[in-house]
């Protein structure tokens, strides 16, 4: 594990870092977004496409102030776009993700529908990596990420879910392929056990993981593998453990970064955005899904 994320992150660094020509492109509409191009782009040559979706209550500008993924586009070379969600009668923004959570009026939004609506436009405007579009989430975005997964595993090559739950039953879930997944939680975040919504109890950290695991036919019990993350500057040591299914079909994988004694919102360190992103770019979806 710790040299495939090592080999990606020198890929990622020896690309070109100088913002010569970086553009915002506005996307209009009922449901505008921004699509951040970097500098490096060129449209006879298909770059990934990462999406970036916020919790409960926060802002796509919010997310980006918390995982700080711009500069990381830019030397790499993705398009990047964190979009809003909708704002409820609470007056906070959601995602519809699954049935239990967000959203908590009526007509329902959706959401799923949205999302793959801007990777449409994207590609239709932009020369998109199709084998290289990404989804990172965090708490109700983590959601969203995970009810994207189960749905449009054809066109979503991997997923990122921190501290965001899934569906209540693993029948609920039913990708078309197999989908590489990374879930990250920490073990002082209160839903890491379960969390409760609406009275129901959804599954947690190790839950959704195991699940995750049977959903794409993994073979080999998961195993804690001996390199360790540090990822929180606030903790000491390396305290994230990375856990990983074994025989996962087609070259998909199936990973938990155990983030001990972090919360909710872990205080991550510089590299935390880096690792996801190397973690993303070494699973591509490959053309015998």
């Amino acid at each position: 594990m710790k040299l495939r994320l090592g080999i990606a992150l020198v890929l990622l660094s020896i690309l070109s870092t100088q913002v010569v020509h970086a553009a915002t492109v506005s996307f209009t509409g009922s449901r505008p977004f921004n699509v951040f191009v970097p500098s490096t782009y060129n449209k006879s040559d298909p770059v990934p496409l990462v999406i970036a979706l916020a919790g409960y209550g926060q802002t796509g500008a919010q997310v980006e102030d918390y995982l700080h993924l711009t500069p990381i586009a830019q030397s790499a070379g993705f398009l990047y776009v964190h979009p809003d969600g909708t704002i409820d009668k609470f007056g906070e923004r959601f995602w519809n993700a699954t049935p239990e959570c967000c959203d908590f009026q009526k007509p329902p939004i959706n959401d799923a529908g949205y999302i793959m609506s801007i990777i449409k436009e994207i590609s239709a405007k932009f020369s998109v990596d199709q084998s290289r579009i990404y989804i990172i989430g965090h708490s109700n975005g983590g959601f969203m990420a995970n009810a994207l997964a189960c749905k449009y595993s054809s066109r979503i090559a991997a997923m990122i879910n921190i501290a965001g739950g899934s569906f209540t039953t693993t029948s609920a879930c039913k990708p078309s392929s197999p989908i590489s997944v990374l879930e990250i939680w920490g073990t002082k975040d209160d839903t890491y056990a379960y969390n409760h919504i609406r009275g129901k109890p959804i599954p947690g950290a190790v839950q959704t993981f195991t699940n995750w695991g049977s959903i794409n036919k993994c073979t080999t019990p998961a195993i804690a593998l001996d390199d360790k993350l540090d990822l929180d500057p606030t903790i000491p040591g390396e305290e994230t453990t990375v856990l990983q299914f074994g025989g996962c079909p087609a070259e998909t994988s199936v990973d938990f970064w155990k983030m001990d004694g972090a919360g909710h919102s872990p205080v991550i360190s510089s590299f935390f955005a880096n690792e996801m992103i190397a973690w993303l770019m070494i699973h591509p979806k490959l053309a015998t899904h």
